[in-house]
């Protein structure tokens, strides 16, 4: 047997060397580009996910503010009034503005949401163009299905409970 000569046993070390350093370095690279993806899909999930929340939001809001408006309307709903009356004109653009914003929640909502927002708009607009009857308060008579919606709306704002056993504070995301 011829023995290997110490400048090759060098240069096969050296040689070794650069192969696993390279790998290894190719193995953290590969690894650090992976996590950073990962991150930034998260990101964009996320933000997606605030830009969704403040849409929804948003349009709660407006359901909110215009129904209150055509509450106002109920309750100052006067014994008789005829077509093209003050009321009747006033009455009539706001109540095509709820009928909007109840087809807009339908869009940007499930289903539930947008059936008690629906339940809350015929029981307004029943108040609206027929009254209630006497001694029926106008309030009382919305209230059920005003609450419905108010927190089915919630629900869906909030999003889905935090998975058992974990805890996930408001603005806070697992």
């Amino acid at each position: 047997m011829t023995a290997v000569p110490s400048d090759l046993w060098v240069s096969m070390t050296s040689l070794g060397g650069v192969v696993l350093g390279g790998g290894l370095s190719f193995w953290v690279q590969r690894a650090t580009q992976r996590s950073a993806e990962r991150a930034e899909e998260r990101r964009q999930v996320l933000a997606l996910t605030e830009g969704r929340r403040a849409e929804r939001l948003a349009q709660v809001q407006s359901f909110v503010e215009v129904t209150a408006e055509a509450e106002r309307c109920a309750f100052i709903r006067p014994a008789t009034w005829s077509a093209g009356d003050e009321w009747e004109v006033r009455t009539q653009e706001v109540m095509n503005r709820v009928w909007v914003a109840e087809r807009m929640v339908r869009l940007m909502f499930p289903l539930p949401v947008y059936a008690a927002a629906r339940a809350y708009f015929l029981d307004l607009n029943r108040a609206v163009w027929e009254g209630l009857p006497d001694g029926e308060s106008l309030r009382d008579y919305l209230e059920d299905n005003r609450l419905a919606f108010l927190d089915a709306a919630r629900a869906a704002v909030d999003g889905p409970p935090a998975p058992p056993g974990r805890s996930v504070r408001r603005g806070e995301h697992p």
